[in-house]
């Protein structure tokens, strides 16, 4: 996995779970969805590039 893209991942997951989570807080689903959203957007692209590691070797 390309440093690059594993931090874009990271970064990714750790937005979005704050994201959902400042919105079920304060009770915005629109929030919440949108940050569930671009966290399963990270876990994509982590699993991605982990399947591309998979097959380099």
């Amino acid at each position: 996995m390309t440093a690059d893209e594993k931090a874009k991942a990271k970064t990714e997951q750790a937005k979005g779970k704050t994201k959902e989570a400042v919105g079920n807080a304060v009770g915005n689903d629109r929030m919440a969805a949108e940050g569930k959203a671009e966290k399963s957007k990270g876990d994509a692209r982590e699993a991605k590039e982990k399947t591309k590691d998979a097959f380099k070797h």
